[in-house]
């Protein structure tokens, strides 16, 4: 890790591990659904190599943590981060359950497969002159583009505050976000300024762990790390 990214406050993405309605690519916004064994390991392997003192998630540099308040963002936030580390305190004020970074609702569409909500909107006379598309269409019933972009916005400005005392490094304030796949590309995309419906495309897998940050030093300048280096063995010890 080079001293720009030490100094440089950053934001975590982790995406909840696979559900059996993930795997089968059904649209999983307010239902309540348990992570399957893959699911546990994969966001508990991720861990054992991410989370740690030293290691590229140090939970003693996390200044807040947002999850979303699904079962399954739930259960991945207490798998990743396990007890609070050694020498950290006040952990559960800093974390935050918030709809804020709840999936996309998808209304009439909750538990549908692309190709189904595909379907059934032509069966009913939609679509005639385009294909529906979630990110500029939104859902019937659910949520539009427009309403997840406002909650996402207000989250982002948040976390703004938190990072715009400390860009020179003078303390730690990185920030995790434990959530869900289509709406931590939402993220990505607001982050960045990006409309959401913005021609950008984005594969986060479950369990995957994506960090954004700013360039120089800059809160004006936001930016994704596309590979980030983990941080050596002789980094970890210096912390």
């Amino acid at each position: 890790m080079s001293d720009q990214d030490a100094l440089t406050p950053r934001v975590f993405l982790v995406r909840h591990g696979e559900t059996e309605w993930a795997k089968l690519g059904r649209c999983t916004g307010i239902t309540e659904i348990e992570l399957t064994p893959e699911g546990t390991t994969q966001v508990s392997s991720a861990a054992a190599l991410l989370v740690g003192a030293g290691k590229l998630l140090d939970p003693s540099r996390l200044a807040h943590i947002f999850v979303s308040p699904r079962r399954r963002a739930r259960r991945t936030f207490e798998l990743l981060m396990g007890s609070p580390s050694p020498g950290v305190t006040d952990w559960e004020q800093r974390v935050t359950y918030t709809e804020d970074i709840a999936e996309w609702d998808y209304g009439d569409y909750e538990g549908l497969t692309d190709g189904e909500i595909r379907r059934l909107r032509t069966e009913r006379g939609l679509d005639g002159e385009r294909e529906w598309n979630i990110w500029r269409d939104g859902c019937e019933g659910g949520e539009s583009m427009q309403q997840v972009s406002k909650r996402l916005d207000r989250l982002i400005l948040q976390i703004r505050e938190i990072h715009s005392r400390y860009m020179n490094g003078a303390k730690p304030v990185d920030v995790l976000l434990v959530a869900h796949g289509l709406v931590l590309r939402c993220f990505v995309k607001r982050w960045l300024g990006l409309s959401v419906d913005s021609p950008f495309n984005m594969m986060m897998a479950p369990g995957a762990v994506t960090v954004l940050s700013y360039k120089k030093n800059n809160i004006s300048e936001p930016a994704i790390h596309i590979g980030i280096a983990l941080p050596t063995s002789e980094e970890s010890g210096k912390r």
